[in-house]
């Protein structure tokens, strides 16, 4: 004990346990139980989760917000490891911060989907605080899901704003040339007509004249149309619908993607490798925007590979999600553009709009799934695109041992 620090009640009947009759022991526990009494209604008045566990990882406590985070009862889930009701949670680090001794706290998010999607904030501390050894930890749970809406629906509603003035700012601007072009293509088409009918000096010439100002007036409508298209594709890109679900797999969209991008593929010289699982379980998703996605990655990783290279696709999955990946080897991204990758006009290119990932996520939200990127400058990057195969149930503990 530190000099000058308060002696608790339990200090002090240590110091005369063996002078205690049987009276005076029956009066500590008495005082012991009121105390263990009054915690576990403090713990259990409190929104945070509160979890024991010892120098195994086994739970020795968990109050009533622990329960009500992870759908589990106390009585069902002391004396069990606590990666059963956690297997998010790295307990090896953990467990060697808690035998190194010295100051040091855990903190991590994870997610859960049971009883009902949550995001969590875990912090771990050493029960023993600076000492070496292990004598067990604390776990703190705080429910953070309603801040990380909050600061969800701030940004988005921000960038919605930005995309909406882009999208009317380019409408306006690409609006006002096709008009005129439109007004004066008809203008040359009724001197056509008039060049048809009036001309008498070289009737001969006429037609072949004609069929030129109907060639040049055919690229032209031509163009028209290609602009009209753009402005229509990315006015639908700024105003998404919703996801058109039915049932598919990740390799049929790979199938369809490497169809429509094989041209641009070989053009590049790059080196496609496919590595798709044999056989993926059905998953719900939108074939047409999982596979604009996928252009989406693949043309990156076309444009971060410039003289040459590999580009990698791979599909999988685990018991509740089925995964796809597309990695390359080009040039990377630097760590400290990695926060912001994700962020409307943000590009590391020099004619990108910083559109195209913003995309990819707010997809792959809908989907209620998630990505992954991982890169390395000089190496390449990696992006990792998770959909569910179906929703989570309950989530179900052995019986325990007698």
């Amino acid at each position: 004990m530190k000099p000058g620090s308060k002696t608790s009640f339990l200090d002090k009947v240590l110091g005369r346990i063996g002078r205690l009759d049987a009276q005076g022991l029956q009066t500590v526990v008495e005082r012991l139980a009121r105390e263990r009494s009054f915690l576990e209604m403090l713990f259990n008045t409190i929104e945070d989760g509160v979890l024991v566990v010892d120098e195994s990882g086994n739970i020795l406590y968990l109050n009533q917000s622990v329960s009500r985070l992870l759908g589990v009862r106390a009585e069902d889930a002391e004396g069990l490891p606590v990666t059963r009701i956690m297997p998010q949670l790295d307990w090896a680090k953990i467990s060697a911060l808690d035998r190194k001794g010295g100051p040091g706290v855990v903190r991590h998010e994870f997610e859960v989907t049971y009883p009902r999607p949550r995001l969590l904030r875990l912090y771990a501390a050493p029960l023993d605080g600076e000492g070496v050894g292990s004598s067990g930890v604390a776990l703190i749970l705080h429910d953070a899901t309603e801040a990380r809406q909050r600061t969800t629906e701030a940004v988005e509603t921000e960038r919605v704003h930005a995309l909406t003035l882009l999208a009317a700012s380019v409408a306006h601007e690409l609006g006002n040339p096709l008009n005129a072009l439109h007004i004066h293509l008809q203008l040359m088409d009724r001197e056509l007509k008039r060049l048809r009918q009036a001309s008498e000096d070289d009737p001969a010439a006429v037609p072949a004249r004609a069929d030129k100002l109907a060639e040049y007036l055919g690229v032209a409508r031509g163009e028209i149309t290609r602009l009209d298209y753009i402005i229509t594709e990315f006015l639908s890109a700024m105003r998404p619908t919703p996801p058109r679900f039915r049932p598919g797999s990740l390799n049929d969209v790979v199938a369809d993607t490497l169809a429509l991008l094989q041209p641009e593929l070989d053009n590049r010289k790059l080196v496609v490798r496919q590595k798709l699982a044999r056989s993926l379980p059905v998953v719900r998703l939108d074939p047409g925007q999982m596979k604009q996605v996928l252009v989406n990655l693949v043309k990156n990783a076309m444009q971060a590979m410039t003289k040459g290279g590999t580009l990698t696709l791979a599909t999988g999955a685990t018991p509740d999600e089925e995964w796809l990946s597309v990695a390359d080897t080009g040039c990377g991204i630097p760590s400290e553009q990695l926060n912001r990758i994700f962020e409307p006009f943000y590009t590391t290119k020099q004619k990108g709009t910083g559109l195209g990932l913003m995309i990819v996520q707010r997809i792959l939200r809908d989907h209620g799934g998630r990505v992954e990127l991982e890169s390395r400058v000089d190496r390449g990057t990696t992006f990792r695109l998770w959909l569910p195969l179906r929703d989570k149930g309950p989530r179900l503990l052995d019986a325990p041992k007698q």
